[in-house]
């Protein structure tokens, strides 16, 4: 999968050169590609923002650069055009697999300030799509997110595809406990099922104590299924 990414920041990007998301991408995955919008401004000084028509606080980011950057990433409208915006979709497991399971690749827009020309959100972007119910600085956090959990379904970037059906949410459940060496520390013990190589046994434990914690900390999640 390609991911483009429009930003006025590219710099905060570096997060995704790290851990499970830049092996992918090393192995040839995923492909990013982070893209300064600054760039396609015909302004001298690189100007990509100005003050909103009709007054109020704060700057506007201007619809030329944005819309030359995504015509040049994207001249043919082959990609699923994301803006990350409070107005949007809230984020969610069923959309995340739905962005994965598009044959599209996949091109996203950060917005700053007060937000971005209404004109070319309707020009360019297919759909908006929002992580909360809060207010960011800008949208590079936001793209983040999305960026990390859709790859995940993307085959080759998980070493094993157990790894996604076992995970919390992704599951309906939220996931068992988990333990690693050393047996006890300080004073706490695995238990002992763990211990006990039976896998059947073991796996009847997770089981149980994936339900107990989903009713406890998210019933919501077990009332959905009904």
């Amino acid at each position: 999968m390609k991911i483009s990414i429009l930003t006025l920041f590219p710099e905060m990007f570096g997060a995704l050169s790290c851990s499970i998301i830049g092996r992918a991408v090393n192995n040839g995955f995923l492909q990013i590609d982070i893209v300064d919008i600054r760039k396609y401004s015909k302004d001298k000084h690189f100007k990509c923002d100005d003050y909103p028509f009709g007054g109020g606080a704060g700057m506007v980011m201007m619809p030329q650069p944005i819309y030359d950057a995504v015509q040049s990433v994207d001249p043919n409208r082959k990609c699923r055009r994301i803006y990350m915006s409070p107005k949007g979709r809230v984020f969610s497991d069923s959309i995340v697999k739905e962005i994965a399971s598009d044959s599209r690749d996949l091109l996203i827009l950060c917005g700053h300030y007060e937000g971005v020309d209404q004109r070319v959100l309707d020009l360019c972007i297919d759909e908006e799509i929002s992580i909360g119910d809060y207010v960011l600085t800008g949208g590079e956090l936001a793209a983040m997110v999305v960026v990390d959990a859709v790859s995940r379904f993307v085959p080759g970037v998980l070493g094993s595809e157990k790894s996604n059906r076992d995970e919390s949410i992704s599951s309906g459940r939220l996931e068992y406990p988990q333990y690693t060496r050393p047996a006890e520390f300080m004073g706490v013990k695995v238990p002992e099922i763990l211990l006990s190589g039976h896998h059947e046994n073991v796996e009847k434990w997770r089981n149980k104590e994936s339900e107990r914690l989903t009713s406890l900390l998210r019933p919501d999640l077990t009332e959905n299924e009904k």
